[in-house]
């Protein structure tokens, strides 16, 4: 499990292009046959992927975690990005579609990846810190609870699919779900924001051959970052967290922090960026 510390933002606005995705982005979650793991300072947020083959994948036991096994003091929000898997806890078997989430509570000690009958299942997961337990449960991809945003003008009409949050499948502190957009729309999270009782990952995924230009940094002095498919950007609270696509692309989303409040945004004027 690969450890991550973040810099201030004085100390980020003097990184080069090369250090600054080293800090900020990751890639390379999904490899096939093995379970891939970030640690982050942001919250103690754990980002990372299981790409089984023809064996079941555990989730890591690290010594980062500083506990007997992963759920012991955590809770987790997985997405299949892939075809139809499974996934089996001690007590329990989740069949998940594609874009099926599963929220698995904290004290699961046993949680293991597996593909379905045509292969090719892959996993993204999310974790945080728990000091309570919720009942794990399923969202289905047609079940999730859409809201529309933006306007087809600013090229920013999308779909927010809210999977894992209060007015839904309960958590100690995780909030997640994915946006997509309306054909012609590319850009998210704009006009953009930042909260600081809490911090955010984003993975953008179904990129193609198209990158996204993310943008990121305090709002008077923004940075960007070229992401491709399937690559993640961590986003620290005092940063804003947006950007545009050269084409068609979703993103996950998932937050941990002081509260779960979708809302509680400090709203950016465009007129401030710089």
């Amino acid at each position: 499990m690969k450890l991550h510390y973040f810099p201030t933002p004085a100390a980020t606005n003097t990184l080069s292009t090369g250090q600054l995705r080293d800090t900020f982005l990751i890639g390379g979650l999904f490899q096939a046959g093995a379970v891939t793991a970030h640690y982050t300072d942001l919250d103690r947020m754990i980002v990372g992927a299981a790409v089984p083959t023809t064996a079941p994948l555990g989730l890591p036991t690290d010594r980062e975690l500083g506990t007997s096994f992963f759920l012991e003091r955590r809770e987790i929000g997985i997405l299949n990005l892939g075809a139809p898997g499974t996934v089996r806890t001690g007590s329990a078997s989740y069949d998940l579609g594609p874009l099926d989430c599963l929220y698995i509570g904290l004290g699961e000690k046993d949680v293991a990846f597996a593909n379905g009958p045509a292969g090719q299942a892959q996993f993204y997961f999310i974790s945080t810190p728990a000091h309570a337990k919720y009942p794990s449960a399923v969202v289905r991809r047609a079940d999730g609870r859409t809201d529309p945003i933006g306007d087809p003008a600013r090229a920013n009409r999308r779909r927010i699919n809210k999977l894992i949050h209060p007015d839904g499948v309960k958590s100690c502190q995780l909030v997640m779900g994915f946006t997509e957009f309306e054909p012609g729309s590319v850009w998210n999270t704009m006009p953009p924001h930042t909260h600081s009782r809490r911090t955010e990952i984003y993975l953008y995924f179904d990129v193609a051959d198209n990158v996204v230009f993310h943008f990121m940094g305090e709002p008077g002095a923004t940075r960007h970052l070229v992401v491709r498919d399937r690559e993640a950007v961590l986003s620290p609270a005092w940063s804003i967290h947006c950007g545009a696509g050269t084409g068609a692309y979703r993103f996950v989303w998932a937050m941990g922090g002081d509260n779960q409040v979708f809302s509680d945004m400090d709203a950016v004027p465009i007129a401030e960026l710089r």
